[in-house]
């Protein structure tokens, strides 16, 4: 059983579903609304437990309705919340989310994921120490991030990071990176180099890339310098938030058995994920992801 840290957000997801996105000035009304738990390092916690993996969740929520059940939830996933501290003073962070024909728009409001403090990650150095892989993403605060990454470093850990939402990466951070997981515009950004090829790219990070493709599955940059290319798998979208996530923390469970088997893996579950409403509850547990692979075979 792999055992999973994951730094970064906790939000709830506010749902409304609607046969088109409103333009600026425009009131429409929408079909359906429902709360969801979310925020991307949340989504990618759950992803990897129930695909089996022994998960830490370190991040923060507010003193309020919405964090006191996002940490049930959490909990109720089987996943460990002693470092998911409580931000006094500021709200559980939300994300507006709005579906429409299968494809979303999303505004985020960061609250206490941005009270996450490089004090509070030192402090969880335990976790650190009792993990097999680190998985971060950013939408907390930048300097928390490097500092998760130091504590990786420190404990001899893998760092996988999610470089989402997409910003130009410091180097300092960038070079504590085991694996970068974007897609092709976070690569590009993260970087600095939107001129050039993600072939090109790859060429810079040989063995520390794995870029998702969206429906035509993902890329990654061997050590050796070649490209190892999974096709993506066939299924009928309903909703695509959380694809993503449910790859990285499919990623991240997997990765043990090697970049191939364990990208064949995450694309099967990104997929999956993609069948049911909501970001978590969607995501594929080992049995269905099991299932599913021998379905294609």
């Amino acid at each position: 059983m792999t055992r999973v840290l994951v730094v970064g957000s906790i939000n709830m997801d506010l749902v409304t579903t609607a046969r088109q996105f409103p333009r600026p000035g425009e009131t429409l009304t929408g079909q359906r609304f429902a709360t969801y738990p979310g925020g991307k390092g949340a989504n990618q916690a759950v992803a990897a437990a129930r695909l089996g993996a022994q998960v830490t969740m370190l991040g923060c929520v507010g003193d309020d309705a919405f964090g006191r059940e996002l940490k049930q939830t959490l909990a109720s996933e089987g996943i460990d919340t002693q470092w998911v501290f409580t931000a006094s003073g500021q709200p559980t962070g939300i994300a507006a989310i709005t579906v429409c024909d299968a494809e979303n728009a999303i505004i985020v409001v960061p609250g206490a994921n941005h009270a996450l403090t490089p004090e509070q990650i030192t402090a969880a150095a335990a976790a650190f120490a009792a993990a097999d892989v680190v998985l971060a993403q950013l939408e907390v605060p930048l300097a928390s991030v490097t500092a998760a990454a130091e504590q990786a470093q420190k404990h001899g850990k893998p760092f996988f990071l999610n470089p989402a939402p997409a910003v130009v990466l410091p180097q300092q951070l960038l070079d504590l990176v085991t694996l970068l997981t974007p897609n092709e515009y976070e690569l590009a950004l993260a970087l600095n180099e939107h001129a050039a090829s993600w072939q090109a790219l790859f060429a810079r990070l040989p063995g520390r890339v794995v870029m998702t493709q969206g429906k035509a599955g993902a890329s990654y940059s061997a050590p050796d310098g070649q490209i190892v290319g999974q096709p993506g798998f066939a299924v009928s979208a309903v909703d695509t938030t959380g694809a993503g996530d449910t790859f990285n923390g499919a990623l991240a469970t997997f990765w043990q058995l090697g970049a191939p088997e364990a990208m064949r893996r995450a694309c099967a579950a990104g997929a999956l994920s993609v069948t049911k409403p909501g970001a978590q509850s969607g995501m594929p547990t080992l049995a269905e992801l099991d299932r599913f692979l021998e379905q294609q075979s």
